[in-house]
């Protein structure tokens, strides 16, 4: 449209300051366009790459959304048809890909935005599978099974029926990830950081990671949330480390600036919906807007949970050993989902602190000053009493004045407690000393540059009961980073 014809006025004498607000304007709208033609692109191509599937066909009987937000069932799936034989024997992929599912979980997207809720379903959950029809016409009445089950006998359609009818959460969309979209989607992110406070070792996935904090690749990162065998608490343990990679990936993907960056934004979708399966509602449109309202979200208004269950397991016939849930707390998690409400309570937070196994209350520790600076080991035993362990109060000075790095003194009968201290003193140089007892001493060194604050790597459960905890919780702190 032209713009409207103005009355001429004197010319103005001509400024020797440049027009900024020309320029911006201009520069802005070239940006704009650019977006936009970028968008348009970025929508066709995803469009093309997402494989459809009838999640939601024949379905009754639903639950409403009455709360607002959108609530996503994600499904991780054992698909490896496309993955190499070099990466199957690398990451212990051998033998056949079966018809089931290795994660299912619940993702709400809040009604402004601001937040996103993963809860996680354990596989093993008892489910009674409600009545349906398989593809031969035989009908199948309900009957107890793991939730898993649903998969393997009916597919998307039957898996999002039998969670609706567990949670009463109603599903918008349905998601399934194979193993190769998972691999290449975190190779696209440059690899993602996680740490763990002790070391993690799974002979059937060969996952095999010191204590620390480390960059996985694709392949790694599955490894790593596939690995069940890695200590006694089996599915739960698995889902505890799901929830943390989550976390990693939510603050990568937000600090890192990639939901806000059209071309990078295009990759990482791109390698993503290579394989990924999805309903037919969920188009890459609607990809697109979900990057924009995530660019909003960080790991502190990320949320994430598992049902709460019953231990031991209950035997199911056919099925094996089962996990119950626990059903008042299971239902106020699910009716906290429903009414669009945050799983996490308002709390002091813990973020910034390194997560180590064992507490440091419990660490006896003795402080001697390596150098020539005055009151520095005194310094030194207040910073490491404030962050909670047993410091003896009493610092003193070392037999010489000039040691260049850290020392940490232990017994090595003290092996797990000795890495919570070395979390606290990063560099220092570890130094086992048989029958040196119960008390550590550290020998502050010319290159001490302060004491890290650590914490106990267990979530404190929520007033609520279910254990939710935020991403800002469980994500790695900043520091030293360990490539594999």
């Amino acid at each position: 449209m032209s713009a409207p014809a103005r009355s001429p006025r004197p010319p103005r004498p001509r400024s020797r300051r440049p027009r900024w607000g020309l320029r911006l304007a201009t520069g802005g709208a070239a940006l704009v366009l650019a977006v936009s033609g970028i968008g348009h692109l970025l929508v066709s191509e995803l469009e093309s790459g997402i494989h459809r599937v009838d999640a939601f066909g024949g379905l009754d009987n639903r639950p409403k959304n009455t709360g607002g937000g959108v609530n996503f069932l994600v499904v991780g799936t054992d698909g490896r048809e496309k993955i190499t034989p070099r990466a199957k024997a690398l990451y212990r992929l051998g033998g056949a890909p079966c018809r089931c599912t290795d994660t299912i979980m619940l993702m709400h997207l809040s009604a402004d935005h601001r937040r996103v809720s993963a809860v996680s379903l354990p596989r093993d959950s008892y489910a009674r599978i409600p009545t349906y029809t398989d593809a031969t016409g035989k009908r199948h009445p309900h009957h107890p099974r793991k939730l898993n089950a649903a998969y393997a006998e009916g597919g998307p359609s039957l898996t999002v029926r039998t969670v609706e009818h567990l949670t009463g959460v109603h599903i918008d969309h349905y998601l399934e990830v194979d193993f190769t979209s998972f691999m290449k989607t975190v190779d696209v992110l440059g690899g993602v950081k996680i740490c763990t406070a002790r070391p993690l070792k799974d002979d059937h996935t060969g996952l095999d990671l010191a204590a620390g904090t480390h960059v996985l690749n694709g392949g790694q990162a599955l490894q790593y949330v596939r690995s069940r065998h890695v200590d006694g608490t089996s599915d739960l343990g698995r889902i505890q480390r799901q929830q943390r990679f989550l976390a990693a990936v939510v603050h990568q993907t937000t600090a890192g600036g990639i939901l806000l960056n059209p071309v990078r934004f295009n990759r990482v979708a791109g390698a993503l919906l290579g394989s990924v399966r999805a309903d037919h509602g969920f188009g890459a449109a609607d990809m697109v807007a979900l990057g924009r309202a995530m660019s909003g979200v960080t790991p502190a208004s990320s949320e994430f949970a598992s049902v709460p269950v019953i231990l031991p397991g209950v035997p199911v016939k056919g099925s094996g050993s089962t996990l119950r849930w626990d059903q008042p707390k299971a239902e106020r998690l699910f009716a906290t989902l429903r009414e669009d409400r945050p799983l996490v309570a308002d709390r002091p937070k813990r973020s910034g602190a390194t997560p180590v196994e064992v507490d440091p209350g419990r660490v006896r520790v003795h402080v001697l000053n390596g150098t020539n600076t005055a009151g520095l080991a005194r310094r030194a035993d207040r910073a490491l009493h404030a962050t909670g362990f047993a410091t003896t109060g009493s610092p003193a000075d070392a037999a010489t004045p000039d040691v260049r790095r850290t020392v940490i003194a232990y017994d090595p009968v003290w092996d797990r407690s000795v890495r919570s201290l070395a979390a606290a003193l990063p560099g220092a140089r570890l130094k086992p000393v048989v029958g040196q007892g119960a008390v550590m001493q550290i020998t502050i060194g010319a290159d001490y540059a302060g004491v890290r604050r650590v914490r106990v790597e267990k979530p404190r459960t929520d007033a609520a009961g279910f254990g939710a905890v935020t991403g800002d919780e469980v994500v790695c702190p900043e520091g030293a980073t360990r490539s594999l």
